[in-house]
């Protein structure tokens, strides 16, 4: 125990000296008048970005002092078996703050508009339970990829934790995991469009999402249940209208995945249902979700126990 504590400590005193370190060098090398600073870099970033122009409809909608709460039949394929369970996806808008990468308290010119997106999965494997859930932040200022996605794994075996936070032209990934293969470990990957962050593109609008040959980085709920590596990989992407609704999916070309995501074809475009397909082990794993209920609720201040009726409602 004491071992693995001063081991704890040591690596996160590492970093710490690590950033000093980096951080007096950057100073020294570029000096006082340089202009040229990590800050400058992402402000020239975001102000190369097109403008994100967004519909009144959209405005009225999302902007009305609550979320959209919606329920799903999931059915999750985990250790070569189907897994029956809920999951459930939380749409909101909110300001965030970019200096400390977190929801913000308070206005600020430092404050950027963005959806987020909080999905959770609760399935059991045999015994013991699995409770998956993952937040996105997608701006709603620019057109850009996610500024943040987290995302936590807890089952008996233990609990992972990742983060990507979007820094210029890279992700700064942090990574929690109780496997000694992978530890606790900090690194960087490329700026790319990023899987996690596609359920809030097509709630602003479907019929722009980007399709043909992409770089897409994977969610990060697949990255951590299968160990993969975490960067961009070579995808395929394609959108076509269906007679109940439009249908955008991709296809990972390295990693013999397939995910699909069904929504409405009127605003403010409900995902209806999604899909993933993969190899596991030579045979294929399908999980799917299927919209059981929508709510449009301030959930936030239904604390008391007068407002268990609402998972009721949403069959939770």
């Amino acid at each position: 125990m004491t071992y693995t504590i001063f081991t704890i400590r040591l690596k996160t005193m590492n970093k710490l000296i690590y950033i000093a370190l980096s951080t007096l060098l950057i100073s020294c090398n570029s000096g006082s008048t340089n202009e040229n600073s990590e800050g400058d870099a992402d402000l020239n970033r975001l102000e190369s970005l097109e403008d994100l122009s967004l519909t009144q409809e959209f405005k009225d909608y999302w902007y009305s002092g609550k979320a959209e709460v919606s329920s799903y039949e999931l059915s999750q394929s985990r250790y070569g078996e189907m897994r029956d369970g809920k999951a459930v996806m939380i749409f909101v808008t909110e300001p965030f703050n970019t200096v400390d990468e977190v929801k913000a308290d308070n206005p600020s010119e430092d404050n950027r508009p963005v959806m987020k997106l909080n999905v959770t999965r609760d399935f059991n494997t045999g015994i013991y339970p699995y409770s998956i859930m993952s937040s996105t932040f997608l701006p709603l200022d620019k057109k850009d990829n996610a500024i943040k996605i987290s995302s936590s794994i807890q089952e008996w075996c233990g609990h992972t934790y990742m983060q990507l936070n979007q820094y210029d032209k890279v992700y700064d990934v942090s990574l929690f995991s109780y496997f000694q293969s992978e530890q606790e470990d900090y690194f960087e990957v490329e700026h790319v469009m990023t899987e996690n962050q596609i359920p809030i593109q097509l709630r602003i609008d479907p019929t722009s999402m980007p399709t043909g040959d992409l770089k897409l980085i994977p969610s990060l709920e697949y990255l951590r249940l299968k160990h993969v590596e975490t960067k961009p990989y070579e995808a395929t992407a394609s959108f076509r209208e269906i007679e109940d609704g439009y249908l955008y999916s991709v296809r990972y070309k390295d990693l013999d995945r397939i995910i699909a995501f069904k929504t409405q074809k009127e605003a403010p475009y409900k995902i209806l249902s999604w899909m993933e397909r993969y190899n596991d082990n030579g045979k294929p794993a399908v999980s799917t979700g299927t919209l059981i209920k929508t709510l449009n609720t301030p959930y936030w201040s239904q604390k008391g126990n007068e407002y268990q009726v609402l998972r009721d409602s949403l069959q939770l």
